[in-house]
């Protein structure tokens, strides 16, 4: 169901910044936005996790970091060490990056006891876990590749993009996921989401997060 109100439509953002240089006073923008419009997340890199839980501490905003980020290509123990670590800091939700070319290897086992892994530990932290596995990297066979594995795996969500890809989030792509991944897998839209239009079009596709850089111009521009 669509969101019909601005309360509604804000519980779906994950107001996001990732860029390298992004500052100390822009993330704590970030956090002072997410409060004033009820954002479902921030998401940040894992250096600003404990900055975003102490602005976030008297809020409802769930603090979402990112795990293997951005290649996903870590070794496994350094993505299992760095997603404990953000735990430990205060992350609430991780989105960590598969191996996409173990994907593409069709080692499928390794991708899945990988996200598994990470899952076990978001578990017995109370945390969600969101699977990105970069969809304008791979061909419609390795998407459904994905969303089984992904769906085996136990993870809460899996994501589109990480937005340094060529290509983030289609319609295409959320309907694919709806279609072959299990009903308890939710969906997160990311990359390259700027504009009111294209995020409901991916809510109604199936989204049930929206991971955007734009969350204030899109939340004040919901009519």
């Amino acid at each position: 169901m669509l969101p019909k109100t601005k309360e509604e439509f804000a519980k779906y953002i994950d107001s996001t910044i990732l860029r390298a240089d992004a500052t100390e006073n822009e993330i704590t923008l970030l956090c002072q936005d997410a409060i004033k419009y009820g954002f479902a997340a921030v998401c940040v890199n894992p250096c600003n996790i404990e900055l975003c839980r102490s602005l976030l501490q008297n809020s409802k905003i769930n603090i979402a970091t990112v795990v293997g980020f951005p290649l996903g290509a870590n070794i496994s123990n350094v993505k299992f060490y760095e997603a404990g670590m953000a735990l430990l800091a205060g992350a609430s939700e991780l989105d960590m990056v598969i191996n996409i070319a173990k994907l593409k290897d069709k080692n499928y086992s390794f991708v899945e006891k990988e996200i598994s892994e990470i899952v076990r530990l978001g578990s017995e932290a109370k945390a969600l876990v969101k699977v990105i596995i970069e969809t304008g990297l791979l061909s419609d066979a390795e998407k459904i590749e994905a969303c089984k594995i992904v769906s085996n795996s136990g993870a809460h969500f899996i994501k589109t993009s990480t937005g340094f890809a060529k290509t983030g989030a289609t319609i295409e792509d959320i309907e694919l996921m709806r279609k072959y991944c299990d009903p308890s897998v939710k969906i997160k839209a990311s990359g390259g989401i700027k504009t009111v239009d294209f995020a409901l079009k991916l809510i109604e596709a199936g989204a049930e997060r929206i991971g955007t850089s734009s969350g204030v111009e899109l939340i004040t521009n919901f009519a």
